[in-house]
């Protein structure tokens, strides 16, 4: 008998796992209505039956809570009982969760449903104004572009501002350079036998550039005539 029930206890909840799986899936289904960029002013079949779905499995769910609270009642082993009795916490707790997030989409859903069909009917309320007044349509429409036409002298002068900055900071870094190079030209020539040594410097560079160049000619020179 107690393996009977066993049996009967594990069966459920494996059932009342794979019910929670179901569920998450539907939730994460009923979740992308409320982020459709044109939502229907009126719930659509699949939305009506997804929510429908959603119900079924929770109801189900309880139901299989329900048999495993009388199955643990009627368990005679305390240890056995206690791990049970933890099992089925878990379970209500993701069942109540599981309601929560339902009632939390269901509500989003519907307030956004509810910005969509305002929105629609301001449109409306504009598209039904200009078709009656087509003098009052003209002047909203030459304010329209009056309006994109300041935007886009704003975002002109606003790169054209963003040039001039940049240019006045190539100017100050320029400045800089001069400056330091000049301090540079300055400390060198206040140290004795500095200027004599640069010399030297830059006389072996033009020898040695020389040598070098007298070098590669005359090794093309040597390579032309063997051809």
């Amino acid at each position: 008998m107690a393996t009977t029930a066993g049996q009967g206890w594990t069966q459920l909840r494996q059932q009342a796992r794979a019910l929670e799986t179901q569920t998450e899936t539907y939730l994460h289904t009923y979740s992308q209505f409320s982020t459709q960029s044109n939502i229907p002013p009126k719930p659509t079949e699949e939305e009506r039956s997804t929510e429908a779905k959603l119900q079924e499995l929770l109801e189900k769910r309880e139901n299989v809570i329900s048999q495993l609270t009388r199955l643990l009642d009627s368990e005679a082993t305390l240890s056995s009982s206690s791990l049970k009795q933890n099992n089925l916490s878990l379970l209500r707790d993701k069942l109540t969760d599981h309601r929560r997030d339902l009632s939390r989409l269901r509500s989003t859903l519907q307030q956004a449903r509810d910005r969509a069909n305002l929105l629609g009917s301001v449109r409306d309320d504009i598209s039904a104004y200009r078709a009656a007044n087509p003098a009052a349509a003209e002047a909203d429409y030459m304010l329209d572009e009056r309006g994109r036409l300041d935007r886009s002298h704003d975002v002109a002068d606003s790169v054209l501002s963003q040039a001039y900055a940049v240019q006045d900071s190539f100017l100050m870094q320029r400045e800089t350079l001069a400056s330091i190079n000049r301090r540079i030209t300055h400390a060198a020539s206040q140290v004795p036998g500095i200027n004599t040594l640069i010399g030297r410097i830059s006389a072996k560079k033009r020898r040695d550039g020389i040598i070098i160049g007298g070098f590669i000619a005359f090794c093309f020179l040597v390579f032309w005539f063997m051809m």
